[in-house]
């Protein structure tokens, strides 16, 4: 098993505004508190969101190697916000260090749901 480093709030801070500084399409507005990052991406179609959502989840693969920081898949999920019906919507697949994520009809973010 490989070993865990931790390391303290101010040096995350520094780590992670590299992140948020990153150059995301003009759809797409990161916001973070503390080591919790939301991504929200506005798109017409079920297609386009799973096109740049994909595609922002890959420069965020690619910092996150880089940076020798590895997301929690299991922690990661995605949420579609939509004016259509719940049941008029198509799964849409995401994926992050080549692992689906997993859409859910709630989130808890901060304590809210």
């Amino acid at each position: 098993m490989p070993a865990r480093i931790c390391c303290g709030s101010g040096f995350w801070n520094i780590q992670f505004n590299s992140l948020l500084n990153h150059k995301f399409t003009r759809r797409t507005q990161g916001v973070a508190f503390a080591d919790d990052l939301i991504l929200a991406i506005r798109c017409e179609t079920a297609s386009e969101v799973e096109k740049f959502s994909n595609k922002e989840l890959s420069k965020i693969a690619t910092w996150s190697k880089y940076s020798k920081i590895r997301f929690n898949e299991e922690k990661t999920k995605v949420l579609v916000i939509s004016r259509r019906k719940r049941n008029e919507l198509k799964e849409i697949k995401m994926c992050l260090q080549n692992e689906t994520l997993e859409q859910v009809i709630t989130l808890k973010y901060l304590g809210i749901i």
